[in-house]
């Protein structure tokens, strides 16, 4: 034994040996049952102990199990009363990205209705790579985006949990040739400049994205433009360039503009949340279940018909399914 025990798989043992039920317990934790499967028999090798007898009809706690239990229970509750001692004295700061976006914004408010008693402040900073310096200094606690996009020096220091596989859409001027169309195929932007964060410092993981979904396809990337700052500054830039811009079908709606989701394939943008690793806070366990909770209920990870997705991004977000 190594003389550490992550809490995670404590939690997982405490949820399993009173639910007495594995797929019970990983709904009420909020993961995905392999992963809590996992999670129990690392235990068992971590302690040198069988903890569960399974069979095909029931799951019922061996005698190590039994003698584990009121420790586990401790141990949990000790880190529970000394998270929240300290946890009161700064908020969980999470980014964002920006005020439009839906799903950080619905995955902090659910983590809100969780967690009632502890602050979790929201600022808008668009990008990942912008955050994930912050994040490794811990000037930041959470933020969302494409976690297989930052350079492999970040990663290492971060962890992330996926969250949806977001269809992606093109922004058009009104008057532009596909904006009558309710969905465009990729191949209609073929001689098109796209505009998607080329400069941008804050963004590469979205502009690498779109570089590899062009690729073969005849679209360019628009060249850099001056960093807007709010709707209005956008809309006047992008009304200026008269580029079309690479987004999500949740982008908002702006005066003047349409969003039409692309298809044939549809390209998906895979939405992380993401920290720095070895992250304590007493409101972040509840950022992670709200995220985990809605993307079962909602099927944000579930891959439409058709859909295109980078390898690098697929298996950085499957290793976490």
């Amino acid at each position: 034994m190594s003389g550490h025990l992550d809490h995670r798989l404590l939690r997982g043992f405490v949820a399993v040996a009173e639910e007495l039920h594995f797929t019970r317990a990983a709904v009420r934790l909020h993961v995905a049952q392999q992963a809590l499967s996992r999670d129990v028999r690392r235990l068992e090798r971590e302690l040198g102990a069988e903890l569960f007898v399974r069979t095909t009809r029931q799951v019922t706690l061996t005698p190590d199990g039994e003698r584990l239990l009121p420790y586990a229970r401790r141990v949990l509750q000790a880190q529970e009363e000394l998270l929240a001692a300290f946890g009161q004295a700064r908020p969980l700061l999470v980014d964002l990205n920006s005020p439009g976006l839906v799903t950080p914004r619905r995955v902090l408010h659910e983590a809100r209705e969780l967690a009632p008693r502890h602050e979790l402040m929201a600022r808008y900073e668009s990008g990942l790579t912008g955050a994930a310096g912050e994040l490794l200094a811990g000037r930041l606690d959470a933020s969302f985006g494409r976690f297989a996009g930052l350079d492999p020096a970040l990663r290492s220091g971060l962890d992330h949990q996926p969250v949806r596989l977001e269809p992606m859409a093109i922004v058009l001027p009104d008057d532009h040739r596909l904006a009558a169309w309710d969905a465009v195929p990729l191949a209609e932007l073929a001689g098109e400049s796209v505009y998607a964060g080329a400069g941008n410092p804050r963004t590469p993981e979205w502009t690498g994205l779109a570089r590899l979904l062009f690729e073969g396809r005849g679209i360019d990337i628009a060249p850099p433009a001056p960093l807007a700052v709010g709707d209005e500054e956008f809309q006047r830039i992008m009304a200026r360039t008269r580029n079309p811009v690479l987004a999500v079908v949740e982008f908002p709606a702006l005066p003047s503009m349409v969003v039409r989701p692309l298809v044939d394939p549809v390209p998906l943008a895979p939405v992380s949340l993401v920290w720095r690793k070895g992250l304590t806070h007493p409101a972040f366990d509840a950022l992670r279940r709200a995220a985990a909770r809605l993307a079962a209920e909602t099927g944000w990870l579930r891959r439409p018909r058709g859909a295109w997705l980078p390898a690098g991004d697929d298996v950085l977000m499957a290793s976490h399914g």
